[in-house]
């Protein structure tokens, strides 16, 4: 009862601050976890495993119903979920069960595709909503030079439209920094006329995507406050859908590095309010952003599920390899320990990252 009194406080404080719009955040992370869970829920069938419960939400049960054995419901504290399948169950490490359909009885390789399962269909979901943004259209900015800075390049002039850099084409002013190098083939329309110019970068101060300062080529140039739609059609969306996907997680994993070898400060690390108020604030822009937002959280869960820590599926992927290498499982008591000091170390990660979270968006001014 008090989980769920809990949670309707926070809801309504949550409306109260962000408004309406926050029943997108509801909505998005709803199916995000129901997706995850789905992956999870359909290996597990696959391979005959009774689920016995598959739930969003932890805590005492909102909603629930039972059917074909499987009880489905709907749980008060709103941080995620879990698939609870027979002869597993993360709050009882120890718990197996050796009948015919228990998830204990699998062999290792077919545990692992079923723990892969959830994180995998994370991927799949955030390649399908990059796919629809792909047809829906991105306002972006666009490859017009609004202003030079004193070392830019004489060639270069205010108003040029850039089309493409070093024979790649520039859909966008985003496209232009990743393709730079010393010397650079540059094709733009100038007075509706194209010109090919050859134009040379300087090798600048700047800062990357974690706000490092790096250096790296740059031209001087700034963009005009033109935004253009930018559409992929064909096969061009599914490689557009792809590449997202995998420089979204390249980003992520690269984040991850850099926190965790101190490079970039842990005050950077964001928790589920973080969460939320992206994603009210991408619904308030339109369908394109909020898809895009959700593309991004739902590669973080996956790839944030397959961190190698015990109680994520991650850690129990690892456990299971082990059992395929050494032909024996791991220690119980090991396995307990470790599932709880995971428990301890995911739960104290979840409260830093909520601090920060208050600290940034609610008490900026105190710091």
């Amino acid at each position: 009862m008090l989980s769920l009194v809990a949670t309707l406080v926070v809801l309504s404080l949550c409306f109260a601050y962000w408004g309406v719009h926050f029943l997108a955040t509801i909505l998005v992370l709803s199916f995000l976890i129901f997706f995850h869970e789905l992956g999870h829920f359909l290996a597990a069938k696959y391979f005959k495993v009774r689920v016995l419960t598959f739930s969003i939400g932890f805590g005492k049960e909102i909603f629930s119903k039972e059917y074909k054995g499987t009880k489905y419901q709907i749980s008060s504290i709103f941080l995620g979920g879990y698939v609870k399948m027979k002869g597993q169950d993360d709050s009882n490490p120890a718990c197996k069960n050796y009948d015919s359909d228990s998830y204990s009885v699998l062999h290792p390789f077919k545990k692992i595709i079923i723990l892969f399962a959830g994180p995998f269909f994370n991927f799949i979901l955030a390649f399908f909503c990059y796919l629809i943004i792909a047809h829906l259209g991105q306002k972006q900015l666009a490859a017009v030079i609004g202003a030079k800075s004193d070392f830019a390049s004489e060639k270069l002039l205010v108003n040029d439209k850039i089309v493409s850099i070093n024979s790649q084409k520039i859909t966008s002013w985003f496209d232009i920094s990743p393709l730079l190098k010393e010397n650079n083939e540059v094709v733009l329309v100038r007075d509706g006329k194209e010109l090919v110019l050859n134009v040379k970068a300087q090798y600048k101060d700047a800062y990357n995507e974690f706000g490092q300062k790096i250096k790296k080529y740059v031209l001087g140039i700034s963009p005009s406050n033109e935004i253009v739609e930018v559409y992929y059609r064909g096969f061009n969306s599914f490689s557009y859908a792809f590449n997202e996907c995998i420089n979204a997680s390249t980003l992520i994993f690269k984040g991850i590095y850099k926190l965790i070898s101190m490079q970039i400060s842990p005050d950077n690390l964001s928790g589920v309010i973080t969460m939320g108020d992206i994603t009210t604030k991408a619904s308030e822009l339109g369908l394109s952003t909020l898809l895009l937002i959700a593309a991004l959280i739902s590669i973080n869960l996956g790839i944030m599920n397959l961190l190698p820590i015990p109680v994520l599926d991650g850690g129990h992927i690892i456990f299971n390899f082990y059992e395929l290498i050494f032909k024996k499982e791991v220690n119980e008591k090991t396995f307990e320990y470790l599932s709880y000091i995971g428990m301890a170390f995911l739960l104290s990660l979840m409260l830093f990252a909520t601090y920060n979270d208050v600290k940034r968006i609610f008490l900026p001014n105190l710091w």
